[in-house]
């Protein structure tokens, strides 16, 4: 006998979700004021996950452990005409090259040409880490962080675009933590980077003041990576959010570095992570969001290599449940590079 759902196409599993929008927040809210020893989730509460919140949200209610997807992608026109995609993407919560990986076809400087839909990738799988303190995930460029749980309050998951680190200042991958907080921070230059600036003619003080100038924003969180010489911090200039362009720290828009400084206490544990492909499940179905390598990565990352990493993760799951994966989805997913979430599995016939 077959599966009547195994028939339904998978790019029709997102339009049906979305009609349950509401439902899920409320039935993810109620199942954080549950006692711990609630572990069972319904059918229809994963059925109702997702949808949780605003295309721009930030702050979204934190899944159950066999949940991995949180947000929901949009499809908008543009409104101002002489917007850029970097401009739609910072009103959306997203950086540069997120919204440009979902829109390969739209011009960068003039979205508005053609009046195409732009999309607005802000669905994620949450990446395979513990889900405490900031994870980061270095080729998707956006921060996680898992606040602490507070009493009578559903748990939750706020995310950012940040840039990272350019080839020769890498980002560090590993697990560390936040040392200190300052605001209106003070730069002073490493002697590397003034002798990088120098020969790009452009030569730094010894000191850079706080202010508007001050590369690192309003506000910098020190990680104890590197002997503290790794931040998280704001910037001056937000049209790179979301790129690879920083000396190594990890840089948020200062609209977004304000709330999370205020949030994140010392001692926070930081894991910075490398996965460019991320497997998760929702509803019964498995996601794959498959993401450009860092530049110094692609050579390693190849496109067989990034489905090898899939087809390992994949086989992992099936030692845990029973489902088929339509493989021209997989290729796709593996091919485009787009940062978008997208159904690769089928039921099993029964």
């Amino acid at each position: 006998m077959i599966n009547p759902y195994s028939l339904i196409p998978i790019n029709l599993i997102n339009k049906i979700l979305s009609i349950l929008d509401y439902c899920a927040q409320m039935l993810m809210y109620l199942s954080n004021l549950m006692f711990d020893g609630f572990k069972t989730i319904s059918i229809v509460f994963l059925c109702c996950f997702w949808y949780i919140s605003p295309s721009h949200a930030k702050n979204f209610v934190l899944p159950p452990k066999d949940v991995d997807l949180i947000g929901k992608v949009h499809k908008v026109k543009v409104t101002i005409p002489e917007d850029t995609l970097l401009d739609i993407a910072r009103r959306n919560g997203l950086g540069l090259d997120e919204i440009v990986a979902a829109n390969p076809k739209v011009d960068q400087w003039i979205p508005a040409k053609g009046n195409p839909d732009i999309i607005l990738p802000n669905r994620f799988i949450l990446p395979k880490a513990p889900r405490t303190g900031i994870v980061i995930n270095s080729p998707e460029k956006r921060l996680y962080y898992f606040p602490p749980t507070v009493d009578g309050k559903a748990k939750q998951v706020i995310t950012h675009p940040v840039s990272v680190g350019r080839v020769k200042w890498k980002t560090p991958i590993g697990i560390t933590k936040v040392i200190s907080k300052q605001a209106d921070p003070v730069w002073r230059p490493p002697a590397s980077i003034r002798a990088e600036a120098i020969e790009n003619g452009n030569p730094l003080p010894a000191v850079v003041p706080a202010g508007p100038d001050n590369p690192l924003g309003r506000f910098a969180m020190r990680l104890a990576l590197g002997g503290g010489g790794y931040l998280i911090h704001g910037t001056d200039k937000p049209f790179g959010i979301g790129m690879q362009v920083t000396h190594g720290c990890m840089r948020l828009y200062p609209e977004d570095i304000e709330t999370l400084f205020t949030e994140v206490p010392v001692n926070t544990q930081v894991n910075i992570v490398n996965q460019p492909v991320k497997l998760g499940w929702f509803a019964m179905t498995l996601f794959i969001e498959v993401t450009e390598p860092l530049e110094q990565d692609q050579q390693i990352y190849t496109k067989d290599k990034l489905l090898q990493i899939a087809l390992e993760l994949i086989n992992a799951e099936k030692q845990l449940r029973s489902f088929k994966i339509d493989s021209v989805v997989l290729m796709r997913a593996i091919t485009e590079q787009t940062g978008v979430p997208i159904a690769i599995s089928k039921f099993e016939d029964f």
